[in-house]
């Protein structure tokens, strides 16, 4: 097996984008390109990883599942260099994931493979009610402001208005953002909704979007939230269960 990525940047993106919920993953490798689907410890998040095969300049494999420390892997990943390239492979005893960077200078790096037994994860079947494009900077200083209130909060959608709401006993936020071609160019509504989440996945989920990212959101009363963007040409998916609130 061995995969040439011209741009490290973007895969170390990407695992950072899997490790802010998960520490371990197996991480299935086959002709259409990488696929990454795991739960968080707590059960109540999920990430749906692919990256195709046409992202890499060489892609030479068969299909392979490899047992990865995330948080291992990105320690290393973070050695990558503006300008370098990644080549990925794994040694003849399917022992260790070789990392390897060329820019000016040639590091190679092997990461230990660990057994992961895992179960095949479905995505959730979920009929939602509103689905929105809206900017990723709209959503990280919404939830910068939810903070400073609240350790959750509510979002939800009105006929003509997304809205995040939070409230506690240091006040109350209110802010609503109407369809506009900046912030949110897509505006969907089959039915009012609101749901309530805890702030820090939320946080989370949105650290690998870049502020001009557009963000997928897909919500229904009372349901799972999905939240889905692009890493160069890879794309991630998170689930993330509500809270109920107290009335």
């Amino acid at each position: 097996m061995e995969l040439v990525l011209k741009n490290a940047d973007v895969f170390k993106k990407s695992m950072e984008a899997i490790a802010v919920l998960i520490d371990e993953a197996e991480l299935v490798i086959n002709q259409n390109g990488l696929e990454l689907k795991a739960t968080d410890p707590s059960q109540i998040s999920m990430v749906d990883f692919s990256m195709p095969s046409t992202s890499f300049e060489k892609f030479d494999v068969v299909e392979n599942r490899l047992g990865l420390d995330l948080d291992y892997l990105n320690q290393v990943l973070s050695r990558a260099q503006g300008g370098d390239s990644l080549t990925l492979s794994i040694d003849e005893k399917k022992a260790f994931l070789s990392v390897t960077f060329k820019g000016n200078a040639q590091r190679s790096f092997q990461v230990p493979l660990i057994d992961i037994s895992t179960s095949e994860v479905p995505n959730p079947r979920i009929e939602f009610d509103s689905e929105l494009l809206i900017s990723a900077s709209f959503l990280q200083n919404a939830f910068k402001d939810a903070a400073l209130i609240s350790s959750h909060l509510v979002l939800g959608c009105s006929e003509d208005k997304f809205f995040v709401k939070a409230n506690s006993s240091k006040g109350n936020l209110n802010e609503e953002l109407a369809e506009n071609k900046d912030s949110l160019p897509e505006f969907r509504v089959k039915r009012e909704c609101r749901s309530m989440f805890p702030l820090d996945y939320l946080q989370d989920m949105l650290k690998a979007a870049s502020s001009d990212t557009k963000v997928n959101l897909f919500l229904k009363s009372s349901a799972p939230i999905r939240i889905s963007y692009k890493i160069g040409d890879a794309s991630i998916s998170y689930f993330l269960a509500p809270r109920i609130e107290n009335s």
